[in-house]
This record gives structure tokens, C-alpha cells and sequence, in this order.
């Protein structure tokens, strides 16, 4: 079992840090009268206006920024505001020792996947794929805002239809520890020391703007990399296409023909990322899988 951290607090401060790309810092204007709304105090990280090129600071910036955020008594949570690319560049350099001996709230997706796959498997730790505090839409939708109250107490969250469309790409039922998160995160790091460990667990799978050639390359990948195989089912989330030429559909064509071998329960739909509503969901924890009802159970991601 992995540690969950412990909730939030009304009062509680958490910090606001940025490891990936540089930030227009008013994008995070509402967002952060929404943390006030919340009955959250923030503090900001030297990275949340840091430029270094097209990242957030240099890797020892960001690397700083991010382990003072951790130690600190007062920050109870660490949201990553923006994606983009950089997390890649330090995952080998952050402590995951002093994440383990400081167990408290991380939050974020997109980029931040390479540090979620990380930090449950190198840490010990229960983390949230959940909405930047740096959406360029502006104020998040009231959907995506509820799944905030996750971190104040313990809550078992059930996907259904009531919630978005659901098609089941494969039967079955399956019970396991959910991972994953970003595609293109995801097999960034095959054949490293950080490669994503899928076995008997869950996968979950979105992206954003990639064409369907990279997609299915991707997928390849996963299936050369044994990832597909081992895996015990998978929750496939939103894909966000970067033209019209190709829709959702013809994506989960794409990926039914690379998962139909394996004959592992696999449910598609979810509005898991860079989507609106993006449900926010505890990665590390177990779930219940039934693409036969098309529901998803996540157990609760803090205690």
C-alpha cells in the first residue's frame, strides 16, 4: 500500500511551483481567488515567474524550488501550475527519499505524468492528476472544481456515465493500482531507469495535440516495450486531436487494434485531462475496473 498524505485543512497553505514551461503568471489570477475560495492560503515558488528559455528556470531552479516546497513544515501541498516540457530534465535529481520522509499533496498532469509515475514508484507515494492552476481557458468548469474537495477528506470517487459517454473497448472486470497519465510522458522514458512499472496495475492513458500516426507509434512502443502485455487493464482518457482530419473515434480504432490481443478490460471516454470537464483522479491508489457496468472506483487519495 502506498502512503496517503494527509488532507487539507481550511487555513492550509500550499505551494505553487512550476517545473516545466515559463509561466504568464496573469493566467494564474482567478485560479488563485479560487484557492482563497477553497479557505487556502498559497505561497508562490521563485519558479512561477523563472524564464530560462522555453523552461520555468534552470534544472537546479526548478530542482531548488521544488525540494524547498517539499520540506517546508508550512506547505501542506504542492500544485505544479503549468506543463508544457522540463520535468524530463531533473526526474534523476529529485530526492524521492525527501518526498518519502515528507509525504504531503502533488498535484497536476500533462508534463507532470513524468513525475506522478516517479514520485508513486520511487516515493511511495499516492499523488493527483488533476487541472493546472495555469489553464489558458480561464476559470475552471464547476465540475473540475468540485474534484477539489478530494483533498479535504477522504473520498471514494465512482466514474459513470453520469459524468461523460463511456464506450467499453474490452469485458471485463479488474482490480488494481491506477498509473499512468500522459502518452507521450509515458514512453518518453521507456528503456530508462524511470520507465513507467505497469505490472498487474492500471493504465491510464490521455494526451493532447498529437496526430494519429504518433499516436499509433506510441501505442508500438508500449507494445514492443511489453507495457500492454503486462498491464492488468486500462482507462483511456481524453486525446485531444490537433486538427480535424481524424476524430476520438478513429483514435480508439487505433488503440482497440493494439489492445484486443491482450484481452485485458479496457474502458474509453473518460474526461481525464486536457479536456473540460478534467476530473481529477488519485494516481497509486486501487480501483475497480468494470468495463462490463462502465464504471471506474477509485478509493480516496489522502487520509
Amino acid at each position: 500500500m502506498k502512503i496517503r498524505p494527509a488532507r487539507l485543512q481550511h487555513g492550509d497553505t500550499v505551494g505553487l511551483v512550476n517545473l516545466s514551461s515559463p509561466l504568464n503568471i496573469e493566467s494564474l489570477g482567478d485560479k488563485l481567488a479560487f484557492l482563497e475560495e477553497l479557505g487556502l492560503k498559497y505561497k508562490l515558488g521563485n519558479t512561477v515567474q523563472a524564464y530560462e528559455g522555453y523552461l520555468a528556470g534552470s534544472d537546479e531552479e526548478r530542482i531548488k524550488d521544488f525540494h524547498q516546497m517539499i520540506v517546508d513544515p508550512e506547505v501542506k501541498a504542492v500544485f505544479l501550475v503549468k506543463g508544457g516540457y522540463g520535468i524530463s530534465r531533473i526526474i534523476d535529481k529529485i530526492s524521492y527519499p525527501l518526498i518519502e520522509d515528507n509525504p504531503k499533496i502533488i498535484w497536476g498532469f500533462s508534463d507532470v505524468t513524468t513525475l506522478h509515475t516517479q514520485v508513486n514508484e520511487f516515493a511511495n507515494l499516492v499523488t493527483f492528476h488533476g487541472p493546472m492552476l495555469s489553464s489558458p481557458k480561464g476559470e475552471l468548469d464547476p465540475l473540475s472544481k468540485k474534484m477539489f474537495q478530494q483533498l479535504f477528506q477522504p473520498i471514494e470517487i465512482q466514474y459513470t456515465e453520469s459524468i461523460s459517454p463511456l464506450t467499453t473497448i474490452i469485458p471485463g472486470a479488474v482490480r488494481g493500482e491506477l498509473t499512468g497519465g500522459n502518452l507521450n510522458r509515458i514512453v518518453s522514458t521507456l528503456g530508462t531507469k524511470f520507465e513507467i512499472d505497469v505490472r498487474n496495475k492500471i493504465l491510464l492513458l490521455e494526451d493532447l495535440g498529437e496526430t494519429i500516426e504518433q499516436i499509433d507509434l506510441m501505442l508500438n512502443q508500449l507494445r514492443l516495450s511489453r507495457k500492454l502485455e503486462l498491464a492488468a487493464g486500462f482507462v483511456i482518457a481524453d486525446f485531444n486531436m490537433p486538427d480535424d482530419t481524424y476524430s476520438y473515434e478513429d483514435v480508439l480504432k487505433v488503440i482497440e487494434e493494439y489492445l484486443k490481443p491482450f484481452n485485458k478490460p479496457a474502458v474509453a471516454g473518460f474526461k481525464i485531462g486536457h479536456c473540460e470537464p478534467n476530473i481529477a483522479i488519485p494516481l497509486g491508489v486501487d480501483v475497480l475496473l468494470d468495463a462490463d457496468e462502465k464504471t471506474l472506483s477509485i478509493l480516496p487519495g489522502v487520509e
